[in-house]
């Protein structure tokens, strides 16, 4: 499902990284002039503590040189020293050696404190990008690859920064320890120096080998995350359907293409580490074997030998450390170029200056809209809605009809502008939407969509969400929700937490808290998206008459998605879409004597509750059930909440038989 389209994303995300070794390296060092631009003063703190820690490594050889010259070969020949001679050795070695330390402790610091800023600062900036970006971005992106995005690739990217403050102070390590052989023997300099364009060439064929196997591997992270966001998405699809095996292999897969990826990195590093660090080592023993001559002949002495040998036993792990920072470079590449995928998309919405009044009920008008999503590659493009056209007075309420997929759902997220048209406008107050600033719209308007989601929190946190209104407006909102009862029965009422996704309750429990975190904010326009299907009708009956009569919700202008004959008898004015246009408009009972796909629909739906009803009735009979209960919520107010959904699905399997108009709406 997720893998193809994660695969072609991936591939389209990491086209920034380079074929070629130069280019990769020349995209790297841009990324890094990012951070160091970004940082300026941390940078240069850690590198100064690791030229400090650079200065002092080469410092030690010095000490260790000087003492060996001056105390530790006096001794030998003269059979004695004395307590200041080896105090003075231990204090100039001590000395090296914490500020050596002093470096270490600076570099390690600043370098992580550096990474894990540019880290924060991009998953916020990517965070504010999805935020920014229209409902019609997200939809084209798979959520697991946005988590990826914001998170593995963060850090990819950024990589590199821990071991590049250490790789630029010894760089200054090396010119001083350059200095101080050739100062101290041209010869064995020279003889030394051989092996630094074995390890440049070397370095060059380990990026040409490790860059696209690394670049691989951050693309299969996002396809794994993406795969294991949309199975635990689907969990109840996998479980009802008896998918988990299927669904395993098709993790397993990913995730094994991700190991394979991760091992194929692993062993191009297994195979140039051991070179990386055998090539200094091999430099040792050429300096010793020439230093050993030059010994003998008196052109050097025994401290210069011990000197030079020593640094060059240091070597290694500076010549390291700048293949650390080289090994990151292609991921960090891949890293980078999926976050600026993210902050240079196109498509944010934009806002105007312009205020909507508040207080009195919202005057709505729809004009000639038009939308289409975007469509699949290859497939030609199609408009859910064409030339809608309507309008709903301040305080009264519209009932959006139609068939399945005829467009009721997206025209919510017109009216409430998480999407714009493509052509027409929607208009509150008689302000077009896209001229109202940023927040006006949420503002003003509340949707109460099809799925209900609810945050791992207490029920007063989910309807308040932030809000600071005292309980008594809470409370007040669940009466109108028909939700005060459920609630005052749970075991801490407004500070019970209900779960992941509202877990421990129904869904029309759910849908009721949905309701009132919609009405809770007294919104001046509310949308409802069929948002009571999963409650009985003389439940649903209950809220849609108490939106019309509360002060709790303001008397706000109401648009309600509705199927049910009883709802929809509640509008002021019903609306009925066909094939993404208004089909016809007028009060219910009038579209039942003049509109024939009206009629069949409607009445569809009303024989499936009424059979529903009387399947019920011969269950209770024949159980001898009785309870009064039905097979609801079992939130103790005998509203059958599961009665709404049977019927539901009822209605749509008869409007299928009639020919007439689809499944339920």
């Amino acid at each position: 499902m997720a893998d193809a389209s994660a695969a072609s994303d991936g591939d389209a995300l990491g086209a920034g990284g380079a074929s070629s070794t130069g280019q990769i390296l020349r995209e790297g060092m841009r990324v890094l002039g990012v951070a160091i631009r970004a940082e300026p003063r941390v940078f240069t703190i850690s590198v100064l503590a690791s030229a400090l820690y650079g200065a002092m490594t080469v410092g030690t050889a010095q000490a260790l040189g000087w003492a060996t010259q001056h105390t530790v070969l006096p001794a030998f020949e003269s059979g004695h020293t004395t307590a200041g001679a080896l105090a003075g050795a231990a204090l100039v070695i001590l000395g090296v050696a914490f500020l050596k330390a002093l470096g270490v402790g600076g570099r390690r610091f600043f370098a992580g404190l550096m990474q894990y800023r540019m880290q924060a600062r991009y998953r916020r900036a990517v965070t504010r990008q999805y935020l920014r970006l229209p409902l019609a971005w997200h939809q084209r992106h798979p959520t697991g690859q946005l988590l990826s995005n914001a998170n593995a690739d963060v850090e990819a990217a950024w990589a590199p920064l821990a071991p590049l403050p250490m790789a630029v102070g010894v760089v200054f390590m090396l010119l001083v320890a350059a200095v101080s052989i050739l100062l101290t023997d041209p010869v064995v300099a020279v003889v030394g120096f051989l092996v630094f364009p074995a390890i440049a060439l070397l370095n060059v064929v380990y990026q040409r080998r490790l860059a696209p196997v690394a670049t691989r591997a951050q693309q299969l992270r996002a396809e794994v995350s993406e795969v294991a966001h949309e199975s635990f998405e689907g969990g109840l699809v996998v479980k009802t359907l008896g998918r988990e095996q299927a669904e395993t292999e098709r993790f397993a897969a990913r995730a094994d293409a991700l190991r394979d990826a991760n091992i194929a990195v692993g062993r191009v590093r297994g195979m140039f580490d051991p070179v990386l660090e055998a090539l200094p080592n091999l430099g040792v023993l050429a300096v010793l074997l020439i230093g050993s001559v030059r010994l003998e002949s008196g052109a050097m002495t025994a401290g210069d030998l011990v000197h030079v040998s020593y640094l060059f036993t240091l070597l290694a792990f500076p010549i390291r450390s700048l293949g650390w920072v080289l090994a990151e470079v292609p991921r960090s590449v891949v890293g980078w170029d999926r976050v600026r995928s993210v902050l240079d998309a196109g498509g944010s919405m934009p806002y105007g200056e312009a205020e909507l009044k508040a207080g009195a009920p919202a005057a709505l008008r729809v004009e000639a809209v038009r939308f289409g999503y975007e469509p699949a590659e290859g497939a030609p493009p199609a408009d859910v809605l064409r030339d809608v056209s309507f309008e709903a007075s301040p305080g009264r309420t519209v009932a959006v009809v139609g068939p399945t997929g005829s467009g009721k759902s997206t025209l919510t997220s017109l009216l409430v502008r998480l999407v714009d048209p493509a052509d027409g406008s929607v208009l509150l107050d008689g302000l077009d939407a896209r001229d109202v600033r940023a927040g006006g719209i949420a503002a003003t308007a509340a949707l109460v969509p099809q799925q209900t989601f609810m945050f791992d929190d207490t029920v007063r946190g989910n309807i308040t969400l932030g809000l600071d209104v005292p309980d008594e407006r809470v409370w007040a909102a669940l009466r109108l929700a028909q939700g005060d009862g459920f609630v005052a029965a749970l075991p801490d009422g407004l500070d019970t937490r209900i779960g992941e996704r509202g877990a421990t309750l129904s869904g029309g429990q759910r849908q009721r808290l949905a309701l009132a975190r919609a009405v809770v904010r007294r919104p001046r326009l509310l949308v409802l998206d069929d948002a009571t299907s999963a409650v009985d009708p003389q439940v649903e009956q209950r809220i849609l008459a108490g939106l019309r009569e509360s002060e709790e919700s303001g008397a706000a202008t109401v648009v309600v998605v509705a199927y049910r004959k009883a709802t929809i008898a509640l509008a002021d004015e019903v609306v009925f879409i066909e094939h993404g246009r208004v089909s016809a408009r007028g009060p219910h009972a009038e579209l039942l004597e003049r509109s024939e796909g009206y009629r069949n629909l409607v009445n569809a739906y009303e024989r499936a509750e009424a059979e529903q009803d009387a399947l019920d009735a011969e269950a209770e009979a024949a159980d001898d059930v009785g309870d009064g209960d039905g097979d609801g919520d079992g939130d103790g107010d005998g509203d059958g909440d599961g009665d709404g959904a049977g019927a539901g699905a009822g209605a749509g399997e008869i409007v299928e038989e009639t020919g007439g108009v689809g499944e339920r709406a």
